[in-house]
């Protein structure tokens, strides 16, 4: 989740445990070691790759944060012995440990049992959204301005808590509204990837993709009965076999579980994680190799300029959340023609 979603539940947290005791101070080392594990982004890692499927890598492990807590939380007790150790271990380690869960339930997934095993995805939630935070955020609010408000923050957590939850009953609720159409599509066995559209649980993106097409859904709660949109997106097996043997292109395959757009571009074959964004708007490219005949040379690894943002973007998505526009092209952002298709 973004930074202030994650301070929020850190303060959120420390108050409760702590907040009667520590005062307004609690929200503050609530909200550092809210933070704490995010730090890992001002590493360098060496390459592009490396530095995008390296986050949330060690410093989001349940195996290093867990045993991290106590060191943590003994130097806290010298610094402030009227809470003691136990208390002070219980506000470590439920900060500490809530912060790579919740990033869980993103899409970028998070490498929780690191170094064993891949990253964890649950995708039911976007990088930023409010309906999570704002509880949060009141909760901190109400503690800032006649503390302790336990009793805020409390339902502060109790009402965000009870939002994630809806998040994955409304994808799976999602996925099984999907599932009829690709399988009338011939895409029954395709992999699948179901997520909410940016800011939002009302509007989801379903993703299916096999060796040679990937297809695109957009639908929403407020869709009724109407039929399902199907937008095609070739891929090219062939560039992905050319690849394959990179040590890049591997840890790519592994970090987005195959969710990947390979092109070949000014000689250049890039790579693009179509997880995250919308097509024409991933924010994440790398160039991997570059093509002369039959040579194929691999590259440093560095990734592409991010996409401008389309400002016409949000009045068009909030136009489809609200069922105004019945069915959204990704590839152009707009409603297709009357009686065509994407």
């Amino acid at each position: 989740m973004d930074s202030i979603t994650q301070i929020a539940l850190g303060a959120s947290i420390a108050g409760a445990v702590a907040g009667k005791t520590l005062g307004r101070s609690a929200l503050l080392t609530g909200a550092f070691l809210g933070t704490l594990p995010d730090l890992d982004v001002l590493i360098d890692y060496g390459t592009a790759v490396a530095n995008f499927t390296q986050h949330r890598g060690f410093s989001h492990s349940l195996l290093v944060l867990a045993p991290l807590s106590f060191l943590i939380a003994w130097g806290l007790s010298r610094w402030q012995p009227k809470v003691s150790y136990p208390r002070w271990l219980a506000l470590v380690g439920l900060v500490l440990l809530t912060h790579p869960l919740l990033d869980t339930f993103t899409t970028y997934g998070t490498q929780l049992l690191w170094p064993f095993g891949g990253p964890l995805a649950v995708s039911s939630i976007f990088i930023i959204d409010p309906l999570y935070t704002l509880p949060l955020l009141f909760g901190c609010l109400a503690f800032l301005v006649r503390p302790p408000a336990t009793k805020s923050l409390a339902l502060g957590l109790l009402l965000s808590s009870l939002y994630l939850g809806w998040t994955v009953t409304a994808q799976h609720l999602v996925t099984e509204r999907v599932k009829p159409a690709l399988a009338a599509a011939g895409l029954g066995d395709a992999a699948l990837m179901v997520q909410p559209m940016p800011f939002n649980t009302v509007l989801w993106r379903a993703t299916a993709i096999t060796d040679d097409i990937r297809v695109e859904i957009v639908t929403g709660f407020f869709d009724g009965d109407n039929e399902l949109t199907l937008e095609r997106f070739a891929r090219d097996p062939e560039l992905a076999q050319l690849v394959s043997l990179l040590p890049e292109a591997q840890r790519l395959e592994w970090f987005t579980n195959g969710f990947l757009h390979y092109e070949l571009s000014n000689q250049q074959i890039t790579a693009t994680d179509i997880r995250l964004g919308i097509p024409g708007a991933h924010p994440f490219t790398f160039a991997l190799a570059e093509v002369q005949g039959a040579d194929l040379t691999a590259l440093p690894s560095g990734q592409l300029p991010r996409p401008a943002m389309n400002p016409d973007a949000l009045p068009v998505l909030w136009s489809r959340l609200t069922g105004k526009t019945p069915a959204l092209c990704l590839r152009t952002l707009s409603a297709p023609l009357e009686g065509g298709s994407c």
